[in-house]
């Protein structure tokens, strides 16, 4: 079978949402105050919160390249000595093939396969080890157009930490789906130390990444996520990041540049560190290295004042 194949069949789906219908957790009774105006998210539960590891959740516009950075990045903090596991949260669940070379089952295909019965299931039911000893897992998502991707964000936390699968973990990446910033799919920053945004240069991710701005500011208000910065991906030039970052309050932490190494990458179903020492393909792994160790290190709370929308149009652009 190719590896780019799962057998789930709309019949399957269908079995999947009657399973998981439900189950979703109630709203909680408001904690510290709401996450926002108008959410509707539930708060998060105390003993699901991940402890000891530095936790990072990286946002950005649809199809910037958020799996691409977010695999490198791992493999980055593993080069540094760090166990890192990567958890994607997309319904095609497509993060982590570079690091595993095949598109590895959902949390959630799992969980179906054993009828929600999580005390069946070992680790390496759904833990996968990548390249350099990063270890992978795909959330998954509900059927399309049906459930909430927090609640499967949710059951995949729940599983790592019964399994006690983070005490052994010193980084977590969430790589998450594309500029949907609703209340399921912010969930994973209920978990995070820092929000980090993929960008490129040009008004589509700058404006999806002014929304994604806004969703970071309302989690903050009750959860210890705070935004880390900006990774510019695909540019060539970073002018328009540049001046969007210092009106809102924002920073740049790395340039990736429009590569066709890093497109070949991807065809090659590798990650930029396995692909020799190319002095361009070298120069973007010394990139990943240095926004490791400086995540690593710490960065500073950005806080960030997103812009309305019809304030972007006005601002960005070539005079």
């Amino acid at each position: 079978m190719n590896v780019f194949t799962h057998p789930k069949t709309a019949e399957r789906e269908a079995r999947l949402l009657a399973k998981a219908s439900g189950k979703a957790p109630a709203a909680a009774k408001p904690g510290k105050g709401e996450d926002g105006e108008g959410s509707v998210q539930v708060h998060l539960d105390p003993s699901m919160e991940i402890e000891g590891a530095k936790v990072f959740a990286i946002y950005g516009k649809g199809g910037i390249g958020k799996s691409t950075t977010s695999s490198n990045l791992s493999v980055a903090f593993s080069m540094l000595g760090k166990r890192v596991l990567q958890i994607g949260c997309d319904p095609k669940h497509d993060s982590t093939f570079t690091l595993t070379k095949s598109l590895i089952p959902t949390v959630i295909d799992i969980l179906e396969e054993v009828d929600f019965h999580a005390e069946e299931l070992k680790p390496e039911d759904f833990v996968f080890e990548g390249y350099n000893g990063v270890q992978c897992v795909e959330a998954g998502g509900p059927p399309a157009g049906t459930g909430c991707g927090g609640y499967v964000v949710g059951q995949t936390v729940k599983l790592l930490k019964e399994h006690h699968l983070l005490e052994d973990t010193d980084v977590v990446i969430f790589d998450v789906l594309g500029d949907v910033v609703c209340g399921g799919f912010a969930s994973p920053l209920q978990h995070a130390e820092r929000a980090l945004v993929v960008a490129a240069n040009d008004f589509d991710s700058i404006f999806a990444m002014n929304r994604i701005v806004a969703a970071i500011k309302a989690k903050s208000k009750n959860y210890d996520v705070r935004l880390g910065g900006v990774i510019a991906n695909r540019s060539r030039e970073t002018d328009q990041i540049d001046r969007f970052n210092e009106a809102i309050g924002l920073k740049r932490l790395a340039h990736i540049p429009d590569s066709d190494e890093v497109r070949k990458s991807r065809l090659k179903k590798s990650t930029l560190f396995e692909l020799g020492d190319h002095p361009e393909i070298v120069a973007i792994q010394n990139e990943y290295l240095q926004l490791a160790e400086q995540l690593w290190a710490g960065t500073d709370e950005l806080k960030a004042d997103p812009m309305k929308d019809r304030d972007i149009f006005d601002f960005l652009g070539f005079e």
